[in-house]
């Protein structure tokens, strides 16, 4: 007789305990955002309902392919930096460089990946992009020296798989997609030098171990990494329900991907106890086994660097054919450039090396203006590890610090930043090259390897594939034409864990005579 009138005082005294909870809280921070100077930034009209149509409207635009447009839009409306709910989260999302300047630099450990670890784990692992705190720290300290080394910038070794790709494409002026090339063209290049055998995804009949595998051939290789990172890319998205995303195709493709990869770390631990049977070339898998000889760890941090050496550059050379496609003045003036440095294929007149192509001003202004439009990560985010504050963003004039509360996730655009017209003057969405020659110096306003402490390691191998690989392109071929009649100045974006072109990049390429 009594249950059932103690149910209903223990149930009282609970809602007052959580009543009393919230308020406490509520003074809690309120105190702390005084304290740290703060003021709300504004809140975006959708968030109300739990912000339900605001991720109806996201699903609806990844659905649509625009999503990033459609984040760089919602800046617009609501500022560039502003605060949102989403179903139980509060969401900051900012495009200023002050606040990204503290997010990735000077309030590092206040932030932190969030569950990017449980996320990426089934194909990536333990690797530098899915660890924080001390784990980072180790990766970054085992791959650190790596690339510090010159033999990144092995241009012998690209120059064997560029051959392989000028014979892939046409010679009779008829149209081809250069972005499913230029993937290929990575993949071969970046396996090479991480594995010391390319995939030879160029190369039909080659006898590489993907000829031999369980995966069947490159291409097969291919597609298993490319559809593992959309799942990755889906399970990112889904926060905290990423667990949800585990479908038996994604489970086979990660265990087709680790096969191979775990054969080449076999053969680095075979050689580091046989030191006589390593050739005199850089071998990335065989330096990294002198480090350690932790099977799991070699996989995955090699499986980390491939998959930033492959598509990051994948993605930049597309663009920029994208971009020189549509802008044949720009692609004249760069092939100038490069021909009278090099000469063309018919006449060279000199060795390229990666110091003649950084002394080309608009080869970098070409680059720079392409990692501007579309950048290979066009939107990230951190996770608050405390509470704590970004410099800008709140109040009525939008200068005071914003207040972020332990566990708010705050989301960042590059992609928006980088069309900033106030930063980059009235015609941001415009291919200009010539930009960079009136304001080649940026600032945090620029940011297409990420920065601060954990800022891209392969950076300049990045750079300098993809500047060999412009020189050795517009050596062999003097015109180049945009082929794709239904798409315009801007690409329809693929976005998995890179961003790419969904439609490919359409184009004729035209040999010397």
């Amino acid at each position: 007789m009594l249950a059932a009138p103690a149910l209903v005082v223990f149930g009282a005294v609970y809602v007052t305990y959580l009543v009393l909870s919230y308020f406490q809280q509520l003074h809690h921070h309120r105190k702390n955002a005084k304290a740290l100077h703060c003021q709300p930034p504004p809140e975006a009209s959708s968030s109300f309902f739990f912000g339900i149509p605001a991720f109806y409207r996201l699903t609806k635009a990844v659905r649509e392919k625009r999503w990033i447009e459609y984040l760089a839009e919602q800046y617009g409306i609501n500022g560039y930096t502003f605060s949102q709910r989403m179903f139980s989260r509060n969401i900051i999302s900012t495009a200023e460089p002050e606040n990204l300047k503290a997010l990735l630099a000077t309030q590092f450990k206040d932030f932190c990946l969030g569950n990017r670890h449980e996320e990426f784990y089934p194909l990536l692992g333990d690797g530098i992009f899915t660890l924080d705190g001390a784990g980072w720290t180790h990766s970054r300290a085992l791959l650190r020296p790596q690339f510090a080394r010159d033999q990144v910038a092995d241009l012998e070794l690209l120059d064997d798989h560029i051959r392989h790709l000028v014979d892939l494409i046409p010679k009779d002026g008829s149209s081809f997609d250069i972005q499913r090339l230029f993937f290929l063209l990575t993949l071969d290049s970046a396996t090479h030098f991480l594995f010391g055998e390319s995939v030879g995804c160029m190369s039909p009949g080659s006898n590489s171990l993907l000829a031999r595998s369980a995966v069947g051939n490159a291409e097969g290789f291919a597609e298993a990494f490319n559809k593992s990172q959309y799942y990755l890319a889906s399970r990112s998205r889904a926060q905290n329900l990423y667990w949800l995303i585990n479908p038996k195709e994604f489970r086979e493709m990660n265990k087709q991907v680790h096969e191979v990869v775990d054969h080449y770390v076999r053969l680095a631990l075979e050689a580091k106890k046989n030191p006589e049977k390593k050739g005199d070339r850089y071998i990335f898998r065989d330096a990294l086994a002198e480090e350690t000889d932790n099977p799991k760890a070699l996989r995955d941090e090699m499986l980390n660097i491939l998959l930033a050496g492959r598509d990051t550059t994948a993605s930049l050379l597309s663009s920029t054919f994208f971009y020189l496609s549509r802008n044949p003045e720009s692609f004249n003036k760069l092939r100038q450039a490069i021909v009278k440095e090099f000469g063309d294929a018919k006449n060279p007149t000199g060795e390229i090396t990666q110091t003649k192509l950084k002394d080309i001003p608009y080869l970098r202004y070409v680059l720079n203006e392409t990692l501007r439009l579309m950048p290979p990560v066009p939107v990230n985010f951190r996770v608050a590890t405390k509470d704590t504050s970004l410099p800008t963003g709140g109040g009525p004039d939008r200068t005071s610090p914003v207040y972020v509360k332990k566990g708010t996730i705050v989301a960042y655009s590059v992609y928006t930043m980088h069309r900033r017209p106030d930063f980059y003057g009235p015609d941001p969405n415009s291919f200009r090259p010539e930009r960079w020659e009136e304001n080649g110096r940026r600032g945090w306003d620029y940011l297409p390897f990420n920065g601060g402490p954990r800022i891209c390691l392969g950076q300049q191998y990045a750079l300098t594939e993809a500047s060999y690989t412009v020189a050795r392109l517009m050596q062999h071929f003097d015109k180049l034409e945009n082929a794709d009649t239904e798409v315009g100045s801007e690409p329809i974006k693929h976005s998995s864990l890179t961003m790419s072109h969904d439609r490919g990049v359409t184009v004729r390429l035209s040999p010397i005579a």
